[in-house]
């Protein structure tokens, strides 16, 4: 499980967090020092409070890296079943409707078309649509 996190690769990336995480409290420190010396300025201290963020926001991207590839690993550890689903699962999966044994989508592959606008409705939209159905056809004859 965690011995995926001891390869030469990753031993490579906890060094280079390791490192980038110590740079940027050095950083930090360095800053406030600067900020209160007499050269220093507000910009210096904005910095100062900066470094830590980017700080916590390397150990944050290292812990979920980590989770990923230990996550990774185990889904290709375990068996898949192979079983089809049925067209009609295939159908729901992909419109999001019903319990599958697929992972479910949270929206359609493809919205559904939306209603179409008589000119009485709105002019500007229906002009513009039938604009768009004179271009489509267009490339349908030209291909």
């Amino acid at each position: 499980m965690f011995r995926s996190l001891l390869t030469p690769r990753w031993l490579l990336l906890h060094a280079l967090f390791v490192i980038a995480t110590v740079a940027t409290g050095f950083l930090a420190v360095w800053q406030w020092d600067r900020a209160h010396e007499a050269g220093g300025s507000f910009q210096n201290l904005g910095y100062a409070l900066q470094w830590p963020l980017f700080g916590v926001f390397t150990i944050f991207l290292w812990i979920r890296l980590m989770r990923m590839d230990v996550h990774g690993n185990q889904e290709e550890a375990e068996p898949e079943s192979t079983a089809e689903p049925a067209p009609e699962d295939a159908v729901a999966a992909q419109l999001g409707d019903g319990p599958t044994t697929a992972t479910r989508r949270k929206r359609p592959l493809v919205p559904p078309p939306a209603p179409p606008v008589d000119a009485d409705e709105d002019p500007e939209l229906a002009a513009y649509n039938q604009y768009l159905a004179e271009l489509s056809e267009r490339d349908r004859r030209a291909s």
